[in-house]
């Protein structure tokens, strides 16, 4: 599923491509993906808008149009956004097609058709529940370490289904925790609540950097995350934990065990991430 680093390397790599472009079209190959309003009440609405800014929330891309309307769009398991130029052909897959005045597309793509879609006026995002309730996001002002040392004192579950809760963080998903886990030195199945001041801090420093180093890296690429010109991202080459199960830890060379916690695949070294 991409997660923060790679929904931002797509609205960096989409931006330059889309804002300011005006919707001559709309083709909707698959109904079921707009959830809000329609699909004939969102093709009326959106073609002959232009799209004034893209932004993006944690997981969620928000795209500004004419008159205050907000097309989102969470790519949730495989989604993707590629661009295509007016000399370019078409993908025949493509989910959504968002057609411009001057030949070029935006196209949608999404092998497990997850993901979601609305067209809502920005008055009225609240309609969306996982975008409303979301918590603060890595490298944020508002996501500090007195907000994760209050809120944890309060959570008795597992430190790893703690930080998928996009209520307490937005943005964070398998991947990142599980190497912002490795990074801080903290095992995944420790009580949140019985963490240490001294360990939130590790925490909260590790979760920024690994976010930090993976949009620099343009995302994590497995299989079919691409940024929206198609390129694949590289953090990949640089994960400690994550999909290297019995391979040696980079540390200490341990070898890195796989486990289930709480239904999700979860890496860590048992020698750095000891539980005590």
């Amino acid at each position: 599923m991409p997660e923060m680093p790679e929904v931002e390397t797509i609205c960096r790599s989409l931006r330059h491509h889309v804002e300011g472009k005006l919707i001559k079209e709309v083709e909707i190959r698959l109904p079921r993906l707009i959830k809000w309003p329609s699909p004939e009440d969102f093709r009326a609405i959106i073609v002959g808008r232009r799209i004034h800014r893209l932004e993006r929330r944690a997981k969620y891309m928000l795209f500004d149009v004419t008159d205050g309307w907000v097309l989102v769009i969470h790519l949730r398991m495989t989604g993707r956004l590629f661009f295509r130029s007016a000399d370019m052909p078409g993908e025949a897959s493509a989910r959504l097609v968002f057609h411009f005045s001057d030949g070029d597309a935006l196209e949608y793509l999404d092998t497990r058709t997850l993901g979601t879609i609305y067209l809502l006026r920005e008055n009225d995002l609240g309609r969306i529940y996982g975008l409303a309730s979301l918590g603060p996001e890595p490298l944020s002002a508002d996501f500090t370490v007195t907000y994760m040392v209050a809120e944890l004192a309060r959570k008795k579950a597992k430190i790893k289904t703690v930080l998928l809760d996009q209520r307490f963080i937005g943005g964070l998903g398998n991947i990142y925790v599980d190497e912002s886990l490795a990074l801080a030195g903290i095992h995944p199945e420790r009580r949140a609540n019985d963490l240490s001041e001294e360990e939130i801090e590790r925490l909260h420093a590790a979760v920024n950097q690994v976010i930090e180093k993976g949009i620099c890296a343009g995302g994590t690429t497995f299989r079919d995350y691409r940024d929206a010109d198609g390129n694949s991202g590289a953090f990949q080459e640089e994960l400690c934990v994550y999909g290297r199960k019995g391979l040696p830890c980079p540390v200490c060379g341990a070898e890195i065990v796989r486990m289930e916690v709480a239904g999700r695949g979860t890496h860590y070294c048992p020698q750095c991430q000891h539980k005590p």
